[in-house]
């Protein structure tokens, strides 16, 4: 595991009220949360093609980006802010909806493949590289690979949503210890509280 501290918080999503409350979008919630929690407005910033804002955590200056490109477009807006400001790929955490995990579930994981989710597989293409970490929140799968597209992009049910909440919560409460690096702790937190 990368000992890498955050200095970009990636939230996938699509933009507009159509997509506002869709699985696809948690990615979106959890940066939107993350800002209200610290008291950071995030602004659109078209130099980088998204919502944005800056997130101080002590001595760790943190970006959050929600690319307004569109899902499968991601990777435009995160290579532009992540090149602007010099940010190598091993600090940058994307946060984005994951169908093999349950509502409630959440999981850290560094690099890796794109899973066939078309915003990390932009972001790969973009960078250049798989060596990103990922916030990974569960919205449950649909039981058919072929209801994958209409599942992502619905609300989740009242419970559904609730847990995926709770989630973004635990999330939260480690996001000190990424923007210092200290995975290690970050993980064992996030991940003993199933």
């Amino acid at each position: 595991m990368t000992t890498a501290a955050i200095r970009l918080v990636v939230g996938l999503g699509n933009p507009g009220p159509k997509y506002t409350g869709t699985r696809h979008n948690a990615g979106f919630w959890f940066v939107e949360a993350l800002a209200d929690r610290a008291g950071v407005a995030l602004r659109m910033d078209r130099k980088f093609q998204g919502v944005a804002g800056r997130w101080r955590e002590g001595e760790a200056d943190v970006h959050l980006l929600c690319p307004t490109t569109y899902m499968n477009h991601s990777g435009r807006a995160v290579a532009a802010l992540a090149n602007f400001h010099r940010i190598p790929p091993e600090a940058i955490l994307v946060v984005h909806d994951e169908i093999d995990l349950p509502p409630g579930v959440v999981r850290l994981k560094q690099g890796g493949g794109h899973g066939g989710h078309n915003g990390l597989r932009d972001i790969v293409a973009a960078l250049g590289t798989r060596a990103f970490a990922r916030l990974r929140l569960g919205v449950g799968h649909p039981g058919s690979s072929d209801r994958v597209i209409p599942y992502v992009l619905h609300a989740p049910g009242r419970g559904e949503r609730a847990d995926i909440d709770a989630a973004v919560a635990a999330a939260l409460d480690v996001m000190p210890l990424l923007a210092t690096g200290d995975w290690d702790r970050a993980q064992q937190q996030l991940h003993t509280r199933d």
